[in-house]
């Protein structure tokens, strides 16, 4: 993902509350990534394609982390995303283990070109990703315009909270459904 390296920069600009910069970098970022990978098919890789979901998990939490310092996110709220997202990833180890023929070697446990499964999204966690996405925006735009207590932001707050553990869940019940192994 082009946001990796350029969101822990952003992480360093929320925590000193540079928060009129923030918010069209976000923007920015997510939308030239999206640009990219909808543009052009030779950037796309079996490498690319296993770490820009870990990208965007390390996104979110480099975000959520930042903005629950400035005291624009609640701690649970924060707790609850990154608690959410380490689980998918250790499911997503334990499905990669799994899935890999025998014999089991490290070197092909970590070659990200020899993909042995791929983890289909339910429709709740792209609305959930969305919904965080969104919350984010509003919460750095929040000081800027004056609405860090609005009842409206903490609606976001339960509800992005309902669409992650929603999310969660939703895995959880369709686990298999979810994933789709790939045979050679």
């Amino acid at each position: 993902s082009t946001c990796l390296v350029a969101e822990a920069l952003v992480g360093n600009i929320e925590l000193t509350e540079d928060f009129g910069v923030q918010t069209g970098e976000h923007l920015h970022c997510y939308m030239l990534d999206g640009f990219i990978a909808r543009n052009w098919a030779n950037q796309k890789s079996a490498l690319g394609s296993a770490l820009d979901p870990l990208a965007d998990k390390i996104l979110i939490s480099i975000l959520y982390v930042s903005l629950t310092y400035a005291d624009l996110i609640p701690v649970p709220l924060t707790y609850m995303i990154i608690s959410r997202d380490v689980m998918l990833i250790a499911a997503v180890f334990y499905v990669r283990y799994r899935t890999l023929p025998t014999p089991r070697t490290l070197a092909k446990y970590f070659n990200p070109c020899y993909a042995t499964a791929r983890l289909k999204p339910t429709f709740i966690s792209k609305v959930n990703t969305a919904v965080q996405l969104i919350l984010v925006a509003a919460s750095l735009a929040a000081p800027v315009f004056n609405y860090a207590d609005s009842i409206y932001l903490q609606i976001l707050w339960c509800f992005t909270a309902f669409t992650t553990a929603a999310s969660a869940y939703s895995y959880y019940h369709y686990g298999r459904k979810t994933v789709q192994v790939i045979k050679d």
